[in-house]
């Protein structure tokens, strides 16, 4: 009977985690281009779904914000960098499934899908993933208001590679890795 209610337990807590956020939503980091990108049509994301759901070849970045229901919100958020060596980003596993959980403890979680180092589509492969991550910062502070956010309780982390990264951004926040694109007056996702 033990082993019945904690199987039982065990389930009952894996739904609760899978249907505690409320829709998520996708934005693009670059409205236009990445800066100092080059354009490549041959080079093409994959999405690969076995037990994990692995992406490659990342051309177009964005992150998907989970929020936590009005109820639980503490006002943080924190973003999350998958992580995948560098040459996949392990998606849901290290990505949505920790953004889905962080909702249960009132934190926003969201998701960076970061582009991965390439000479085919960066100028400048090492900087290519710091953008991509500042860019997810700063996105979330301008969108702080809206979401219901606390702009100085957002944090960063990841595994493996995207550890690397979210320790990369936390200790090079003042590295000017690209020129900010003027703030348009009219565009919300620029507003600051």
């Amino acid at each position: 009977m033990k082993i019945q209610l904690l199987i039982f337990s065990f389930f009952f807590f894996i739904q609760s985690i899978t249907n505690v956020s409320a829709q998520a939503q996708t934005i693009k980091l670059w409205p236009l281009n990445p800066p100092k990108s080059i354009s490549d049509t041959s080079y093409q994301e994959i999405i690969k779904t076995t037990d994990i759901l692995r992406i490659e070849k990342v051309t177009d970045p964005t992150i998907t914000v989970y929020l936590p229901s009005a109820e639980k919100a503490t006002g943080s958020a924190v973003i999350i960098c998958p992580g995948g060596g560098y040459g996949i980003l392990a998606y849901d596993y290290e990505g949505t499934e920790i953004a889905r959980w962080y909702n249960t403890i009132g934190v926003a979680g969201i998701v960076l899908k970061y582009r991965l180092p390439s000479d085919v589509i960066m100028q400048n492969k090492s900087i290519g993933p710091l953008q991509d991550a500042q860019e997810a910062i700063r996105i979330v502070r301008r969108k702080a208001r809206e979401w219901n956010i606390n702009p100085n309780k957002i944090g960063i982390m990841g595994f493996s590679a995207g550890g690397h990264l979210a320790a990369t951004a936390s200790t090079h926040y003042n590295q000017k890795v690209y020129e900010q694109r003027t703030v348009q007056a009219h565009d919300p996702i620029f507003q600051y």
